[in-house]
């Protein structure tokens, strides 16, 4: 339970209390990161059900307003600096560890973001109009399912919580997380789009990026949950 606890505060902002924890702890923590999916999904959902109290839309913006405000914006920060690196780096992999570090979001990184959340508030109201809200903590859970993928067959880019993460891999918390997500498209059978979707990510960070960071985690948490609503969408 400790280390859930300490999941959920690594990847979201609920207030939860201090946790006395060691390094195996913080390592154990990439195990947990689908069950902060499930958390995300639930309050993104009682976001989307009380906007829809006026009106579609304002469920959809609800909905995305408590998206970000339950993940501190944390994954769109990892999306706007990945993408700042793999625009302004142009191959210099010196340049793109440059890039990475600073704290301040470029022009490709705005755009990215913008369109990451004008995409996110667009298909949440499309995928309203077959889904119910609470099927968005499946979305969030599978999208999850990526770190835990890419934290063992990506190299680390640096040293840091990523890389921490790569201690803490057991096989068993990974098929038991792919065993769930089978049985959520059971209901939704475009989650399946997740099964090539990950490995795509991870195969475009090797080559463009050179491995996988706290970054490349949080963009791809990011885009995952993008391209499942759309797939859901597309597939109603």
């Amino acid at each position: 339970m400790k280390r859930l606890v300490l999941a959920l505060q690594l990847m979201t902002r609920l207030p939860l209390p201090a946790q006395h924890v060691d390094e195996r702890d913080f390592a154990a923590a990439v195990r947990w990161l689908p069950a902060t999916g499930i958390a995300v999904g639930l309050a993104v959902a009682g976001g989307v059900g009380l906007g829809m109290r006026i009106d579609p839309w304002a469920g959809a913006l609800f909905g995305l307003v408590a998206w970000v405000a339950v993940t501190g914006a944390l994954h769109l920060d990892g999306l706007g600096d990945i993408a700042d690196a793999a625009g302004a780096a142009h191959g210099d992999r010196t340049r793109l560890s440059a890039v990475l570090a600073d704290p301040h979001v470029g022009s490709f990184g705005v755009v990215a973001i913008g369109l990451q959340l004008l995409a996110k508030l667009v298909l949440l109201r499309l995928w309203l109009e077959s889904f119910s809200p609470w099927m968005l903590a499946a979305v969030a859970m599978v999208a999850r399912i990526g770190p835990l993928f890419w934290t063992r067959w990506l190299p680390p880019l640096h040293e840091g919580l990523a890389s921490r993460f790569r201690a803490g891999w057991r096989a068993e918390a990974f098929i038991l997380w792919s065993m769930l997500a089978l049985a959520a498209s059971y209901r939704a059978p475009a989650l399946l789009a997740a099964v090539p979707l990950i490995p795509l990510w991870g195969l475009w960070l090797r080559s463009r990026i050179g491995g996988i960071s706290g970054d490349g985690h949080g963009a791809g948490i990011e885009l995952l949950e993008s391209a499942l609503l759309l797939a859901m969408v597309a597939a109603r």
